[in-house]
């Protein structure tokens, strides 16, 4: 019997050690303004790929497969987004993308992701990065594509009186996109927009900016895609200039970035990429708590989709019952898997022209006193 019981655990060492390792990377800012986004997103794709592995990994053809996470610092620009690419796709040989912030990063990580058959999972919005003509390429967290209009209809519901409308976003790929979306937006809810004006990412002096938009009296103010950080700086110098209307940031990710550099001036904020804790279950609770130690902040949206991934990767490895990226990205658009929020899937055709995009909450938060609380949800099917 001991010799047998012995067998038997030699046989489930061997299986255990023979399992084979995918690499996921991550072209992250780990660095400036943006480190927040990255840090977190790296915790919860190791999270993820932890909670993968120890259910048994992925199981394709007999063959069982562990996901091993690896990430390098874009700082959230082209020239080093080309560079992480690199590093990536030719020097350690991934085959799959499990995340990547940032449009002008993406954009390099991409020309060499699509020709070198690499599967590549993205948080950038760019529609410039999306449809059928990057067959490889995946979105993993709502743009503001999918943001705009819900978060817009529903905050015109509770300020009619709003007729105008001033815009501000970081003078970048990223916030380019951005703002043709919202302006659309904005106007096609009968709002005008006044102003819409761009800064520098880096720029840490914000009141000649507050100041133009001051000037123009617009009802709301929108920062749209700027950084929590850098939206809580704007938001202040408003309050010191006498400004006092309508606070947006259509893509915000979270309050804490908001509250440390805008204090009391971010009362009242409404956010439409944040998640608010209050409305999270024991596991949520969990991966915020995990992501918190990480970067000392609540979990975003933009980290979100780095724990969605692996769990989509892995359930169309098993539907296509291949690790072949090209055959894994055929059935990816028709693979239902767990995420954040629950079972999720994948649509969009109807925007990009191919069903490309997680299909997740768009959930709507307002800042109240040192809170961030949960007063919207819109759930795509």
């Amino acid at each position: 019997m001991l010799q047998a019981v012995g067998a038997a655990f030699l046989l489930f060492a061997a299986n255990a050690c023979s399992a084979e390792t995918i690499k996921l990377g991550m072209s992250i800012p780990l660095s400036g303004s943006g480190a927040n986004w990255g840090k977190g997103s790296e915790w919860l794709c190791n999270k993820a790929a932890e909670e993968i592995n120890a259910q048994g990994g992925v199981k394709v053809q007999g063959e069982t497969y562990e996901f091993k996470c690896i990430g390098y610092d874009n700082k959230y620009n082209a020239a080093e987004g080309a560079k992480v690419a690199q590093a990536l796709v030719s020097r350690d040989g991934v085959k799959y993308v499990a995340g990547s912030i940032g449009t002008a990063p993406v954009r390099a990580l991409q020309s060499l992701t699509e020709r070198k058959q690499v599967l590549l999972f993205t948080s950038a919005w760019g529609m410039s990065l999306k449809g059928p003509k990057f067959p490889l390429t995946f979105s993993q967290m709502n743009s503001v594509n999918e943001i705009s209009e819900p978060l817009i209809e529903y905050v015109l519901k509770l300020h009619p009186d709003v007729k105008t409308v001033a815009l501000l976003n970081p003078n970048d790929a990223t916030g380019q996109e951005t703002e043709k979306v919202a302006k659309a937006a904005w106007e096609k809810n009968g709002v005008k927009v006044l102003l819409s004006d761009w800064y520098e990412r880096g720029t840490s002096e914000f009141q000649p900016i507050a100041a133009k938009l001051h000037a123009a009296r617009p009802d709301l103010v929108d920062l749209a895609s700027t950084p929590p950080a850098d939206a809580g700086l704007v938001f202040k110098e408003l309050k010191s200039l006498g400004w006092n209307g309508v606070k947006v940031v259509e893509v915000g990710t979270g309050a804490d970035g908001l509250l440390a550099t805008g204090k009391d001036a971010v009362e009242g904020a409404y956010l439409g990429a944040a998640v608010s804790v209050d409305s999270m279950d024991a596991h949520q609770k969990e991966l915020n708590a995990g992501v918190k130690k990480a970067t000392g902040e609540n979990v975003n949206s933009v980290q979100l989709g780095f724990y969605d991934t692996p769990w989509a990767i892995k359930a169309a490895m098993e539907k296509a019952q291949s690790i072949d990226p090209v055959k894994v990205a055929e059935v990816m658009p028709t693979v239902r898997f767990k995420s954040f929020f629950g079972e999720a899937g994948f649509g969009g055709k109807a925007v990009y022209g191919s069903d490309q995009q997680m299909l997740l909450p768009v959930i709507i938060t307002q800042i109240s006193g040192s809170a961030l609380k949960e007063v919207g949800r819109v759930q795509k099917q």
